[in-house]
């Protein structure tokens, strides 16, 4: 009789299987890099650095005619951090980066809810931010539509930190998680058209940021409030993308947001079968207000490292209250072969306003990346080089005399993305 058991409960299970999709993948994508000046201007004295990642990612997927369900869990390694047999990850660094249930309401209608990735158009708001080993994700519900050429996203979180029965007692509904435009609640509405050549986006979003007065006490919300568009056209070889975003609310600490903006655009043209080239510009407002109120822009949850140079040094963990950015860049990709592939950027800064020396002008960058493609990985090879203007060093306090000679910055990957099981094949 248990033996009848155990094979029907397999045929159920198998016909389940076969009616739905399951996906098994990983990733295994070491990343060793020299910086010197990443980020920052490094000072002469200052020795370079070295050191190697890896990120390991674990996917499962399950798809069924009325729901779909997503899992991924991940370890960012730093070579060496761990002594020799000790019992637990020293970095504590393993996470769970996504996992969400969406579900079909029927008609277009969907729900997607849990831990996710918000990456729309070209991620200059929201992003997945796939270059950094750890990633970017959301604790969000979301309510989706997508008929034809038209597509709906509205997205809710309410953030805390524990759900014990004292904790909430004690302290309530505060959120102690600061930093990095972290936020205690989010709304967003994102609509986009696409047509023949042309597509057109608009983005509604609200982040409630927690505030403390000075004795680590809720002191209520500020709201920050981004809204924008992202424009897209393409015809033929020829490309141009639009982006153009205001910001107005309060910042985390209720700091007013006056007149802050981002407008950036961007043309392409594809000459041949070899070579694409690109032009653009991209300008962000600074902070031209007094005490307690700021012009300057920040574009929050983007793939930061995708603009203005891939050195990091605007927008990444940084210049979040500045003078703003001027940012003119040429590129070009060339396909030099069937598997490989060069692109050559540079891209020359401005303050948005000048330093209070008078200067505005803060350098040049020059980014290289050659991609080469295998049979089920892929290798990928970078380097850098800043040449800093006079308000380069101003902006970051090192003296011209003081910093290295050379600022550069290189880097090599691995990508290994292997696909374990996949039942729809």
């Amino acid at each position: 009789m248990k033996k009848n058991y155990t094979f029907l409960i397999l045929l159920l299970g198998a016909i389940q299987l076969a009616q739905a999709q399951f996906t098994l993948s990983g990733e295994f994508r070491p990343r060793s890099e020299y910086r010197n000046g990443f980020g920052s201007l490094i000072a002469d004295d200052a020795e370079p650095g070295f050191g190697i990642s890896t990120r390991s990612r674990l996917n499962a997927g399950f798809k069924s005619e009325s729901y779909t369900v997503f899992l991924s869990i991940q370890d960012i390694m730093i070579w060496g951090e761990n002594r020799q047999i000790l019992p637990f990850d020293q970095n504590n660094s393993f996470a769970v980066f996504q996992a969400w249930a969406e579900l079909k309401l029927g008609s277009g209608w969907s729900t997607k809810l849990g831990r996710q990735v918000l990456s729309y158009d070209d991620q200059r708001i929201l992003g997945g931010l796939d270059w950094a080993q750890q990633g970017r994700n959301h604790d969000a519900a979301m309510i989706k539509y997508k008929k034809e050429g038209f597509l709906a996203d509205f997205a809710f979180a309410f953030n805390q930190n524990n759900q014990q029965p004292t904790g909430f007692q004690s302290v309530g509904n505060t959120y102690g998680v600061t930093g990095f435009f972290s936020y205690k609640t989010m709304q967003m509405a994102y609509f986009k058209n696409t047509w023949d050549k042309f597509s057109g986006s608009l983005l509604l979003l609200n982040n409630g940021f927690q505030n403390f007065d000075g004795a680590s006490n809720q002191d209520g919300i500020s709201n920050l409030q981004t809204i924008g568009t992202h424009l897209n056209y393409k015809s033929g070889n020829f490309g141009i993308a639009a982006n153009a975003f205001l910001q107005s609310g309060e910042r985390q600490g209720a700091v007013d947001v006056k007149g802050a903006y981002l407008f950036g655009l961007d043309l392409s043209l594809k000459s041949s079968d070899k070579v694409t080239f690109g032009a653009g510009m991209e300008i962000i407002s600074g902070n031209d207000g007094g005490a307690g109120e700021t012009g300057a822009f920040f574009p929050l949850y983007g793939t930061n490292h995708k603009f203005n140079g891939f050195m990091d040094y605007f927008y990444v963990g940084n210049h979040a209250n500045s003078i703003g950015l001027f940012d003119l860049h040429a590129s070009a990709n060339i396909k030099l072969g069937d598997t490989s592939s060069l692109l050559v950027k540079t891209l020359n800064f401005s303050g948005e306003q000048d330093l209070p020396s008078g200067e505005s002008s803060l350098g040049t960058e020059l980014d290289l990346v050659l991609t080469k493609k295998y049979k089920g990985y892929a290798l990928l090879l970078g380097y850098s080089h800043l040449f800093p203007s006079d308000g380069m060093y101003e902006l970051k306090g090192l003296s011209e005399s003081a910093a290295a000679g050379t600022q550069n910055w290189a880097w090599v990957m691995l990508v290994v993305k292997p696909n374990f099981l996949n039942t729809a094949k």
